[in-house]
């Protein structure tokens, strides 16, 4: 089958009759995973907790799971939009059971699931462990890690009856950026969490053929960066002149790009199971670019910064 990307230039659709969830598509990487994946011809269930009647903690009532589903379809694929709190297993095993009656399977499962952003930003970073208010950390926690484990652990079930299974982790950092203390300890842990369920949930999964793989992207401009700084898709490299650093910022396409093309390689076990991985790496592998034509390596720059200082690296060297 054949679909029209963005530039009215027809492409193939490697997923098509291929079943995939996204949890946490309602914004960011989320949602443009999901469309990434509809592009590519799957049926893409994608669930969030802001809808057009209810707003969720994260506040931003702009962005909302049905608009998700419709932007999914409108790429070529069929998106179904679930509102769906995965603290809440009622509710998880009320997905997974809507999608085996549909289908009997599910082929890809992506847990993007986050919004801890107010958070991070209000009372986690900056601050010791101790100084951190308790119920602020645990809840870091809540959303990042338990969370993941819930839907893995009543999503998985389903998973294996495909013919090649694939969970993709969704965290902010590779394995080896990550060595670094994170900032903060309750967001330290939930961003490795991720890459340690990927490899510990690969090694199940390898018995089944299939893949566990941990994802990260770079500078996100998700909207609710974007916002942070005032500024638009179009804008952004107005940002640049406040914070340098934004220079070497992806657009949320860039690592959905990526993952589609995982998702669609026969060899995928093989190279990637266990694994964790970056929207720069998968770009290199598969030959895909963001939505500039460009290939930022965030992580590589910010290595770079760390070891050489500003002064002595460009932006440009690293897109």
């Amino acid at each position: 089958m054949e679909n029209t990307n963005d530039d009215g230039v027809r492409t193939e659709q490697p997923l098509a009759g291929r079943i995939a969830l996204v949890a946490g598509a309602t914004r960011g990487a989320g949602r443009a995973l999901a469309v990434e994946l509809g592009r590519a011809g799957a049926t893409v269930y994608v669930t969030g907790r802001t809808t057009r009647t209810r707003v969720s903690e994260v506040g931003r009532a702009s962005e909302t799971i049905e608009e998700t589903g419709e932007l999914v379809t409108a790429a070529g694929g069929t998106g179904v939009a679930v509102p769906t709190d995965h603290l809440d297993e009622a509710q998880v095993r009320a997905l997974f059971e809507r999608i085996e009656a549909a289908h009997g399977r599910l082929d890809v499962l992506v847990n993007d699931l986050w919004g801890g952003e107010h958070l991070t930003a209000g009372s986690i970073f900056g601050k010791k462990s101790w100084e951190t208010p308790l119920a602020d950390g645990l809840r870091v926690l809540e959303l990042g890690v338990r969370s993941h484990v819930v839907t893995a652990a009543l999503g998985l079930p389903l998973l294996v009856r495909s013919d090649g299974p694939l969970l993709v982790e969704v965290t902010d950092g590779t394995a080896a950026y990550n060595r670094r203390y994170r900032e903060n300890l309750y967001y330290d842990l939930a961003k490795n969490a991720p890459i340690r369920m990927a490899f510990g949930l690969g090694s199940e999964l390898a018995e089944y053929g299939g893949a566990a793989v941990c994802v990260t992207p770079g500078f996100l401009r998700s909207e609710q960066m974007l916002t942070h700084f005032g500024a638009t898709e179009q804008t952004w490299r107005d940002v640049i002149a406040v914070e340098p650093t934004f220079a070497i910022a992806e657009s949320p396409r860039y690592l959905a790009r990526g993952v589609a093309a995982l998702a669609a390689d026969p060899r995928r076990a093989e190279r990637w199971n266990r694994k964790s991985t970056s929207s720069a790496e998968l770009a290199r592998v598969y030959g895909v670019t963001d939505a500039d034509g460009s290939r930022p390596d965030a992580w590589g720059y910010f290595d770079a910064l760390e070891e050489r200082g500003a002064a002595a690296v460009s932006a440009d060297d690293y897109r």
